[in-house]
């Protein structure tokens, strides 16, 4: 695990008649003194217990450490006790990895006792015995354990223990965390000596304001495009950003006719350009209630054209799994990957292979990379179509751009990138993840499926990534911490408004294709940055030190050309917005031709079953498709995802069992100095044999999913 930040801040004590007090340790000789909690503005201390032990496992040298349990409005935060004359260990100002959880990432609460049965705690729960040993799992798949000591400290653990249950169930106010004025100053922290001399890197572009989409539009150097400000009140479509990439040649008037024919407004819009001359655009799906005029399908068909001859419809639903089917396929194997899993040992593959989640990666791999490759040999617009436009179009759209856009395999692009097809674009954080435990309805880990399928072209293409697995691991576990704005809420107008969910739906039905602004609803406007005061989660420097950011870092990063530039021997384009050209549909692995481009008058995208396409180049050959420009030697990866070619993220999945995470990514080096020893130790000990090369049986178990992550 990483080491903790120099920077903190001071935690105030909870205030009477605010909720429950904090601990009094009046036996001085049977208690030690409580040491300082360093938490962050706001956060307030409920219970406290010294002399508890964080077991790390049974198989290690040191089987656990001794320190004090806090329980505060905010987290479960332990803190190791300082010997003495040593210095104290530097705390974080936001969650130490290894020993601190927000309260939200609690997933089970279970108390042990050697007299009683374990028992799993709720708000609600009482206990009858006292706890020897409390473990919590949680969501981000670590699990920790903490035992209490047996003289005289039984009512100290009982009072910890019974308010880490209360505070988890309590804690689900977004304006809590939101409206802070305390947490305003957050990002004014005091850096640490040794960080004072950094240079700040390039900001993250939040996709806020009109200069962020032009910035990166000049980036993309897309001909015939533009920035629209048709939704910069957010009275055309509420989910959408402030602004759009649109086509150049489509006015601001014609653009409004066609937001009422797709699901909430989602009109299709640039994500990112190709530079051989393809476009790649996403929108959701057609609104059957509507009602077309001839005008509204021009606005319509130059949004899906996009200056083009040809179009590409990709049904991003038809081969990738529902949020449902990946809800549940995370619960299988957060369950598999528990410490005491009730699979045995020689049947865990097969009930990995049951989970379906690998199953899933793969199809969101594959799935983006023949976009990918289409966008790279064919000049056209590929158009990512889903119900809604807020799910497995986030997670195709950035995927394809990680495999065909050099700058997106760079930590600053991969920020944007996140920013703009996840934050900006819509994607509903709030229900996916379920921080403030509204439910389970409508959770479902979209976006750490897409960080699972990022680190699998990390694996398979260490190379061309600038950034590492710690950085990806890193994203990972602050998903599900309630301290940034990044993943508190569902849109920009959300986020604006501090977490105001809008009562009305923003589903219009359209009379004669559009119906009069006069008559909308008109939101009342929300100033550019406003709303939450919480930092994104990009503010690295607040929750990690230089040295844990310096992992971030890949070493063996090859660095590509960032700049996006025509190869030659392609001409400018010279469809007009006017034509009408052809439309197809891609979709479970084959590509149909549409005789008509709406397709809600029969109800259907497609009636009859795709036709089947064995390869790009029987495109030449059945539709008389040529390649108009070269494919750019090395511009797009294309991974494998056959076999053990997709393996588990083992270092993500497998923390709750520290023997086997234990020595794989030493973070400093007094850790690697400590794994020495315990390597020499085992060798004396004559715990490990010479072997011989391994045979082609073992070599074949190599490549399974299980196979160490390098």
């Amino acid at each position: 695990m990483l080491p903790a930040a120099k920077s903190s801040f001071k935690v105030r004590q909870q205030e009477p008649g605010a909720g429950p007090r904090g601990p009094k340790f009046s036996n001085a000789k049977r208690n030690r003194p409580c040491q300082a909690f360093p938490g962050i503005p706001g956060e307030f201390v409920l219970e406290a217990a010294p002399g508890v032990r964080r077991s790390l496992g049974a198989s290690l040298r040191f089987d656990s450490i001794p320190g004090t349990l806090f329980c505060t409005n905010r987290r479960v935060a332990f803190v190791p006790d300082v010997p003495p004359g040593a210095k104290a260990h530097p705390r974080c100002s936001f969650l130490h990895s290894e020993y601190d959880v927000a309260l939200p990432c609690i997933g089970k609460l279970v108390a042990a006792s050697s007299v009683s049965k374990a028992k799993v705690l709720t708000a609600s729960s009482s206990l009858k015995f006292m706890p020897e040993e409390l473990v919590l799992y949680c969501r981000d798949f670590r699990v920790l354990h903490f035992r209490f000591p047996e003289s005289g400290l039984e009512p100290g653990a009982f009072r910890v223990t019974m308010a880490i249950a209360r505070a988890q169930e309590s804690d689900r106010d977004v304006a809590a965390w939101s409206d802070s004025t305390q947490l305003r100053n957050l990002e004014n922290a005091q850096r640490s000596p040794e960080e004072e001399g950094e240079e700040d890197p390039a900001p993250t572009l939040l996709f806020k304001s009109l200069q962020d989409w032009e910035q990166e539009l000049r980036r993309l150097g897309p001909a015939g495009w533009r920035v629209s400000v048709a939704n910069e009140r957010f009275d055309m479509a509420t989910s959408l950003p402030r602004y759009l990439w649109v086509p150049g040649q489509l006015l601001d008037n014609e653009l409004k006719r066609a937001f009422a024919h797709f699901n909430q407004r989602r009109i299709p819009r640039l994500c990112w350009r190709h530079p051989g001359g393809s476009d790649l655009l996403r929108a959701a799906s057609f609104h059957a209630a509507s009602d077309p005029e001839k005008e509204d399908t021009r606005a319509v068909e130059a949004l899906l054209l996009a200056g083009h001859a040809r179009c590409v419809v990709v049904d991003t639903v038809a081969d990738l799994p529902s949020s449902t089917e990946i809800q549940l396929a995370h619960v299988r194997l957060r369950t598999l990957c528990s410490p005491d899993p009730a699979v045995a040992d020689e049947k865990w593959l097969s009930a990995l292979e049951g989970t379906h989640w690998l199953d899933h990666v793969r199809a969101c791999v594959r799935k983006a990379s023949d976009v990918a490759v289409l966008l790279a040999e064919r000049r056209c617009s590929v158009v990512l179509q889903e119900s809604d436009d807020r799910d497995l179009n986030c997670l195709v759209a950035s995927l394809v751009q990680l495999l065909a856009d050099p700058h997106a395999r760079t930590q600053l692009g991969f920020q944007n990138l996140v920013q703009r097809e996840w934050v900006a674009a819509g994607h509903p954080f709030a229900q996916r993840l379920n921080l403030c435990r509204d439910g389970d309805r409508g959770e479902a880990p979209v976006f750490q499926l897409f960080l699972d399928c990022a680190w699998q072209l990390l694996r398979q293409f260490p190379a061309a990534f600038a950034f590492t697995e710690a950085y990806l691991l890193a994203l990972h576990d602050s998903s599900y911490v309630p301290f940034f704005s990044t993943f508190l809420f569902s849109c920009q107008w959300e986020r604006s408004r501090g977490g105001q969910h809008r009562a009305s739906s923003q589903l219009y039905t359209p009379v004669n294709g559009w119906r009069d602004a006069a008559n909308l609803e008109i939101l009342p406007q929300a100033p550019v940055g406003g709303g939450a005061c919480l930092p994104p989660v990009w503010a690295w420097a607040l929750h990690y030190s230089a040295q844990q950011r310096a992992q971030f870092q890949n070493p063996i990063y090859t660095r590509a050309s960032d700049g996006h530039m025509a190869p030659p021997g392609c001409s400018k384009l010279k469809a007009t917005l006017s034509e009408t050209g052809a439309v197809f549909l891609l979709a479970r692995g084959g590509l149909a031709p549409q005789p008509h481009l709406f397709p809600w008058k029969n109800g259907s995208l497609v009636k009859k079953g795709p036709w089947r396409v064995p390869s790009s180049d029987s495109l030449n050959d059945q539709w008389g498709w040529p390649s108009s420009c070269p494919a750019l030697p090395g511009a797009v990866l294309v991974p494998a995802c056959t076999g053990s070619a997709i393996q588990l993220w083992r270092r993500c999945y497998l923390r709750g069992s520290p023997e086997r995470q234990r020595g794989l990514f030493p973070a400093m080096l007094t850790d690697l100095t400590e794994e020495l020893e315990l390597l020499q130790e085992c060798l004396n000990d004559g715990h490990w044999r010479a072997t011989s090369p391994p045979s082609p049986a073992e070599s074949e178990e190599a490549g399974s999913p299980l196979s160490p992550s390098r």
